[in-house]
């Protein structure tokens, strides 16, 4: 930009014929507009070397990206911590399965839990089918699972067992999964095979009585194991749907709004679907409820094994004893 008092001066000189400013004072004017003169051919090798000295010197490189350095530094870390994380519950967990190794013995599992404070009435677990399996072994791999969760609640004898499994897979094999979990008991219990019942929303059961072996004995070990297959359409969908059932039957006159309570939503919802769990148990890394029934979740202990991934025992068991030493404070 230029100075307007040097403009000014400069129009005073010219007007007055450049007889107002003497050659040295016009030079000097004009000096500070003028381009810089070229540089010798040494100097200017000297100035490229100092800028390149410049743009790959250190400072000037931390200057510039010591952000990118910052984050490079603590994903290093945190990828390390992880590492080591995952290391160490890998061998916890192997020690641990080789200690509490049920070989499918219902006296073993049930001397694991005989002495803890509580077990649970309704135990759920969250199951998830692997998609990218081929030829079906993604579903045989899902019976297997439910049907080993279902051995251990019954040593447990823990009578009542929910399953969820998102995309409702599933509820579509009801007979192939009560068939699978009908020899598994049996494996497990031989002569001594409790009952076992499986339903799903809107689907009629499928029972097998005891054993008579199993029927004979008295005030010992479980007699029926009664199991619920759930899907994502069990969970918020059918809220919505009581919520619109209710709400249609209350502008028609059947109902009116006061006997619309939370008795009343939590009695239809247990009826058609199921009632409240007391411990579901994840078997992924993570607490990710991948649309769980939300109403049949709001009391409900949830238990899960850090980096674990897949179903073992381990994770049942771990999900047994931290039930056993929860405090239910039940809201307050």
């Amino acid at each position: 930009m230029f100075n307007p008092r040097d403009i000014e001066a400069y129009r005073r000189d010219e007007k007055l014929g450049h007889k107002m400013l003497t050659p040295e004072e016009r030079i000097r004017l004009l000096k500070p507009y003028l381009p810089s003169p070229p540089l010798h051919p040494s100097e200017q090798a000297n100035k490229r070397a100092m800028e390149e000295q410049q743009r790959l010197g250190v400072r000037r490189f931390l200057k510039r990206h010591w952000h990118l350095l910052v984050f490079t530094i603590i994903h290093a870390l945190f990828s390390l911590y992880i590492r080591i994380r995952q290391a160490y519950h890998q061998v916890v967990n192997k020690v641990s399965s080789v200690y509490h190794h049920h070989h499918r013995a219902p006296d073993l599992i049930y001397n694991d839990v005989k002495d803890l404070r509580r077990l649970p009435n309704h135990l759920s677990v969250i199951l998830t089918l692997d998609e990218d399996a081929r030829g079906g072994t993604g579903l045989a791999k899902l019976i297997e699972e439910a049907s080993d969760i279902a051995a251990w609640c019954a040593s447990a004898r823990i009578p009542q067992l929910s399953i969820y499994e998102k995309t409702g897979t599933l509820k579509g094999y009801l007979p192939r999964v009560h068939r699978s979990m009908t020899q598994k008991l049996a494996a497990y219990f031989g002569p001594n095979t409790p009952g076992i019942g499986i339903r799903a929303p809107h689907c009629p059961s499928i029972e097998t009585a005891p054993t008579l072996a199993a029927s004979r004995i008295e005030n010992e070990g479980l007699k029926h194991l009664s199991v619920m297959i759930l899907s994502a359409e069990d969970g918020r969908d059918s809220i919505v749907d009581l919520t619109k059932t209710l709400a249609d039957m209350s502008q028609r006159g059947k109902i009116s709004t006061s006997d619309i309570t939370i008795e009343l939503v939590d009695a239809e919802l247990s009826e058609s679907v199921m009632g409240e769990t007391d411990l579901l148990l994840l078997f992924g890394p993570r607490v990710e409820l991948v649309g769980y029934p939300p109403w049949q979740v709001r009391l409900t202990e949830i238990s899960h094994v850090q980096d674990n991934e897949g179903v073992n025992y381990q994770v049942f068991y771990r999900g047994l004893l931290k039930y056993a030493g929860a405090q239910m404070r039940w809201g307050r």
